[in-house]
């Protein structure tokens, strides 16, 4: 019988393809949250044929669209006891500025606003299995500023800031999980996973997609980006780093941005008055 159950978001391809394989391989039982359905069945049939683990299952969940990540938790919720590992792994980055069915920046939407919906409509699952939540972030957060006046990036828009602001949110977002639920015996960790040569530059067009081009020779595979979510995720130990940032399965150092005490709690108060308008 599997010995945790374990949501990741992304796990079509890249790091959380790898990671899934890997806690599989482990004797998780693993729930795949994925955009595309039959990309989905695909890599849940490899995962079995490589593992022998039959306990994989594929839920449509679209991060980019907060209805469907609803649907996504509410089915969890009607299959689940219990949660013990949530890998919200899935992000994206974009030259140009789109914008959500929902109304929002994309690469905000993906990377923060998305798992912040999942989260929190999950939180009484991961309460029972006194859960591990780990939020797969990048040292791109040390060129991220908390801008709250245009978190839409309407003005002026930059793929960098506007990918450097959401993976410092995902840090915001881990180190508030830490410090709201510790008592509900959550631990959280956001983590870099390296420079990996995955899918992540398909929403890159231009000068940003050259510049990813040129960087994939230097670039690690998606098995070695995948070690310190998979570290994360079955570790014993850990409970003293609650709430903290690792790199190669090893604490590391973040930018001064993180340690404002204050705008990780707006960034918590406007998140959820986001995802309450989004329902009207």
């Amino acid at each position: 019988m599997p010995i945790k159950t374990t949501v990741i978001t992304g796990a079509t391809s890249g790091i959380g393809k790898a990671t899934a394989m890997a806690l599989a391989a482990q004797d998780h039982e693993v729930y795949l949250l994925v955009r595309n359905i039959i990309k989905g069945e695909a890599v849940k049939q490899e995962i079995i044929a490589q593992t022998g683990n039959k306990h994989v299952s594929v839920i449509k969940c679209d991060l980019a669209d907060l209805q469907s990540v609803r649907e996504a938790a509410a089915e969890l919720s009607q299959k689940l006891v219990a949660i013990n590992i949530l890998i919200n792994n899935a992000g994206a980055g974009f030259s140009e500025r789109r914008v959500s069915k929902d109304g929002f920046e994309l690469t905000f939407t993906t990377n923060h606003l998305g798992h912040f919906l999942l989260t929190t409509s999950l939180m009484p699952l991961l309460k029972r299995g006194h859960a591990r939540i780990i939020n797969v972030s990048s040292e791109g957060h040390k060129i991220g500023r908390p801008n709250f006046d245009d978190l839409q990036s309407a003005q002026n828009y930059s793929s960098f800031k506007a990918y450097g602001m959401a993976k410092l949110f995902n840090i915001y977002f881990t180190q508030s999980l830490a410090q709201k639920f510790a008592d509900k015996g959550i631990l959280a960790f956001s983590l870099h996973p390296g420079v990996v040569n995955s899918s992540f530059t398909e929403g890159l067009k231009g000068f940003d997609k050259i510049l990813m081009k040129m960087a994939r020779p230097f670039m690690i595979t998606s098995q070695q980006g995948a070690e310190t979510s998979i570290y994360l995720a079955t570790e014993p130990g850990l409970d003293k780093f609650n709430g903290r940032y690792f790199k190669k399965k090893n604490i590391a150092k973040t930018s001064s941005a993180t340690r404002d005490l204050a705008a990780q709690e707006k960034l918590w108060k406007i998140s959820e008055k986001l995802i309450s308008k989004s329902m009207l």
